[in-house]
């Protein structure tokens, strides 16, 4: 047999149809021809009379992880430089290669740097523009890699001087960009690698893009139905740099495991999951909720079927009260909440306990899967998800993490069961749910947080043209929440909620109270808040 190859089949493009008309049907039977090329083959070689369906097209994707450490251990890359270069080149095989050539040349010892692997990801870039030489259509893809998807809007906020319609057909007709149902999207390998080149070459400028993006994004969801409404989220959750944050909602490698409501049928392997892992008291309690809510109850299941792993989530507007007293744990939640209540019709969200196989509670795959997870249990509820809590036993490995997302340690609410101690933490998402939480995380990384010229958060005064006002601790907090709200309406009862921490109705007098220093302190400028009538405030912009 003969094996006939024609790679980079891009530059054999103008002799696409003698190939296929002339060429190929002259090839004898022992004769297979491979082609390889960045764009897929034409509907015409399917359609051609005889061998047409003998085409088989087939397309490569990034590796996945059990793959990419296999690669990189056949280069002779392994430990903690196989870790670190898996983690920068996203299973690209080029990239893998390029990062594994440069670690062979590189003196004994030599540990990679992110510096070393951004080597070989500027030259998977170069690669990548080689057939990209006009310069506009390269600035637009640069600005399209910073992106989860690209739309015409995005490209008229990120390049204000071009003709967006005509920067988007450049992209378009680019063998590595897709068409979707809500705009384009640049293939990952082709988008992580010049993505990261350009913030690498470039910082001022990968921030601007991103910046634009982010303003058109929360202009955009402001007015999107709710069926729209998660598009907007994984777009402007894409922005985030984060990398606690990237990895939970977009995580770098695929994964075999998959998590799926819980059935009667996987009662042997459930139990026995939990008994392997807790002690004879804990494992009682968390059997107790699995009879009495089993739909609160998913599994994981690996490739083959077997289940590896298991957790518990409660919602606090779909269990009892008393249930929730019965559990030692749950009970310093519902204790938690008595304490520090939430508003009315806003949801906790109890993450009871998760388990896996072989590692319990500690990070690991089953962990990762189970996140994952709950980060759509979150975009479920929201915008009536106010809160999340959890416990661990192994609280270190999951504190560095667990700060950076927000969430904070009830230290005072632990508890001992079986000789084990139970550790519990909670993240409030504040008024504007997951939506808000995610906003300022992003916001707050961008260098775009909401800024009012009237308060100095620091000094906690009034900030005024010509002078600067004290405000006493209420009036400050009624300012602030104005502030972080500027153009929106809060409600009296929010105000009171979070500024008073109270729940009383009849207290909204004193908040009306408040808002009256507070427009005398503002003088001249006592009309920048609003009266709602029967609902509250808004801070309007200047």
């Amino acid at each position: 047999m003969v094996i006939l190859a024609f790679d980079t089949y891009e530059v054999f493009r103008l002799l696409d149809a003698w190939l296929r008309q002339v060429f190929v049907p002259m090839l004898s039977g022992n004769v297979r021809g491979l082609f390889f090329g960045r764009e897929s083959s034409l509907d015409s070689w399917y359609a051609s009379p005889g061998w047409g369906q003998l085409l088989c097209s087939v397309p490569l994707t990034p590796l996945n992880a059990p793959d990419t450490n296999e690669l990189l251990l056949s280069l002779g890359v392994t430990g903690e430089k196989a870790a670190l270069i898996a983690r920068a080149t996203h299973g690209h095989p080029l990239a893998l290669k390029l990062a594994a050539a440069g670690l062979r040349e590189a003196q004994p010892g030599y540990l990679p740097t992110d510096a070393s692997v951004q080597h070989a990801l500027d030259e998977l870039t170069r690669l990548f523009l080689e057939d990209v030489s006009d310069p506009v259509t390269r600035r637009v893809l640069e600005g399209a890699s910073v992106t989860r998807r690209t739309t015409v809007s995005l490209l008229r906020s990120m390049f204000p001087e071009l003709a967006p319609q005509d920067a988007y057909e450049r992209l378009r007709k680019l063998p590595f960009a897709g068409c979707v149902s809500d705009g384009l999207v640049i293939h990952d390998a082709v988008r992580d690698a010049i993505a990261s080149s350009l913030h690498a070459s470039d910082p001022s400028r990968h921030l601007a893009y991103r910046q634009a993006a982010w303003r058109q994004l929360v202009t955009e969801a402001e007015s999107a139905s709710s069926g729209d409404l998660w598009r907007y989220t994984a777009d402007m959750l894409y922005l985030i740099e984060n990398p606690v944050v990237r990895e939970a909602f977009f995580p770098r490698h695929a994964t075999s495991l998959s998590v799926e409501a819980a059935q009667p049928v996987d009662n042997g392997a459930l139990t026995a999951i939990i008994r392997a892992h807790e002690g004879g008291l804990a494992a009682q309690t968390l059997l107790q909720w699995w009879r009495r809510l089993p739909q609160s109850f998913s599994i994981v299941r690996n490739g083959g079927g077997g289940i590896t792993g298991l957790y518990c989530r409660l919602r606090s507007d779909l269990v009892e009260p008393a249930w929730l007293r019965d559990d030692p744990v749950t009970a310093q939640w519902h204790s938690h909440l008595t304490n520090s209540p939430m508003n009315k019709g806003d949801i906790a969200l109890f993450c009871r306990r998760w388990l896996s196989l072989d590692e319990a509670d500690s990070p690991g795959e089953v962990q990762a899967a189970v996140w994952l997870d709950l980060k759509r249990a979150y975009m479920e509820l929201r915008p009536r998800l106010r809160r999340v809590y959890l416990t661990v036993r192994d609280l270190a490995a999951y504190a560095s993490v667990a700060q950076r997302l927000g969430f904070e340690v009830l230290t005072d609410r632990e508890v001992e069961l079986d000789g084990h101690r139970y550790h519990s933490a909670v993240l409030d998402f504040g008024p504007s749910s997951v939506d808000g939480w995610l906003s300022e995380l992003a916001a707050a990384e961008l260098g775009m947080q909401r800024t009012c010229d009237l308060l100095d958060v620091e000094a906690r005064e009034l900030a005024l043209d010509e002078r600067r006002v004290a405000l006493t601790p209420l009036e400050f907090g009624v300012m602030h929440h104005l502030v972080t709200r500027e153009g929106k309406v809060v409600s009296r009862s929010e105000l009171l909620h979070d500024v008073w921490d109270t729940q009383y109705e009849g207290g909204s007098n004193v908040v009306d109270a408040v808002v009256h220093t507070l427009r005398r302190k503002l003088g001249t400028q006592s009309g920048r808040i609003e009266t709602v009538s029967g609902v509250g405030y808004r801070l309007k912009s200047r």
